[in-house]
């Protein structure tokens, strides 16, 4: 009888063991595609910041171009840079309360209003100051920067009565939590699918190519898209991967009387 109380220890110790390494293993797998992650969006910003400042005239406040060009340079800090991390926020931060990371997540989400919103106004208001001035919303880019602008904000709005109005029943968060993951990464691919279209836009109209020929900057900016669509399927990947969920925790745990 001892004996056999003695290899069920064992054998649940070993199982244990065996969850432990499997939950390690996982977690460092995701630790690693998280830094490639993190490395993409930034060599992106810097990608896209050196061919507005080398291709492009650089920045200001004066000037058609100069002023177009910060609505790049702003959409992809916040669209796209900001707008992953958001998403993964909870994935990436899984030993702090999940009450702080919704504040925290509250918090980016709004700087990409902020920020994302100054960069819709250069776009429009260079076509504004150009002379002559530009027609606006006559390409399918725009047209979909602004549907893609409309579901972040419904989104942010939605998110924002549903997790932080206290009196929202949990059952009522619980059923819209999926549509809630799902609308936001369905928003984030419209981002990067709007801002492929503004590059190939950009090598459209503003590029002067000769016969076959294309120029060093198209040749830059084909490979900056393919960079985008590359860090938006690593993104999607990572959010739709079940072993890189946040794991549940006891503290996670929102009832209607209060967050815990």
């Amino acid at each position: 009888m001892s004996t056999s109380n003695n290899n069920d220890i064992l054998n649940n110790k070993q199982n244990c063991n065996n969850i432990l390494f499997k939950i390690n293993s996982t977690f460092f797998g995701y630790l690693s595609i998280y830094a490639i992650f993190q490395v993409l969006g930034i060599l992106l910003i810097f990608s896209i910041f050196f061919w507005l400042q080398f291709y492009r005239n650089g920045f200001g406040f004066s000037g058609t171009i100069n002023v177009c060009n910060w609505h790049p340079l702003l959409m992809t800090i916040t669209f796209t840079y900001l707008f992953a991390n958001s998403i993964l926020h909870f994935r990436n931060f899984r030993n702090i309360k999940k009450k702080k990371l919704k504040k925290q997540h509250l918090i980016i989400h709004s700087c990409i209003i902020f920020f994302g919103l100054i960069g819709v106004w250069t776009g429009l208001n260079s076509n504004v100051i150009a002379k002559p001035p530009i027609p606006k919303f006559y390409s399918f880019h725009s047209w979909l920067g602004i549907v893609t602008v409309i579901m972040f904000l419904s989104q942010f709005a939605s998110g924002f009565v549903t997790f932080f109005y206290p009196k929202v029943a949990v059952q009522y968060k619980k059923a819209i939590m999926p549509y809630h993951i799902f609308i936001g990464t369905l928003t984030f691919i419209l981002s990067i699918v709007t801002s492929v279209l503004g590059i190939s836009e950009k090598i459209m109209f503003a590029l002067n190519q000769q016969d076959n020929y294309m120029p060093t900057e198209g040749l830059y900016l084909n490979f900056v898209a393919f960079l985008l669509i590359f860090y938006g399927v690593m993104v999607v990947y990572i959010l739709i991967k079940p072993e890189y969920k946040r794991p549940p925790k006891p503290k996670d745990v929102v009832t209607h009387i209060a967050n815990i």
